[in-house]
């Protein structure tokens, strides 16, 4: 990534880093669910929610692919897809949840402990998508006095 790229898109080098490496994860994570993830992401699907549990776990691979996608690229609409990415991430934190509470094991998580600490990594990525992305916190001119 050159210099001029991260000067054209209005944003420092550790944001556009960051950004890029979010946007393989989600591009990995979306095709672990569509892939071989699918049995582990099912089990972070609420057991209240009422639809198929394959069918969320296709469905939101497929979204997940389409941000990473979007993160990578499309930069000028970079900060429209940090909000709508944090938001995502904040609608997917009941499956996080649901794990904990019912004890369903995956991806390592097979201690209460583990599971409970994957609870704390969420706002960690809320964070990362608004803050990648130039979303938030918005920087604003300084006034001069």
């Amino acid at each position: 990534m050159t210099a001029s790229v991260v000067a054209d898109s209005g944003t420092s080098w550790p944001r556009t880093l960051a950004r890029v490496l979010l946007g393989s994860f989600m591009m990995f994570a979306g095709v672990g669910h569509l892939t071989f993830l699918r049995r582990d992401f099912q089990a972070q699907v609420p057991t209240w929610l009422p639809l198929d549990k394959d069918f969320v776990v296709l469905a939101s691979g497929v979204v997940e692919v389409g941000f990473g996608a979007a993160l990578l690229a499309l930069p000028r609409q970079r900060r429209t897809v940090g909000w709508v990415l944090a938001a995502f991430f904040v609608a997917i934190f009941p499956g996080n949840v649901s794990q904990y509470l019912t004890q369903q094991s995956a991806f390592g998580l097979d201690t209460d402990g583990k599971r409970l600490g994957r609870l704390f990594f969420q706002p960690v990525l809320i964070a990362l998508a608004l803050w990648s992305t130039g979303a938030w916190p918005k920087s604003r001119p300084r006034s001069r006095r």
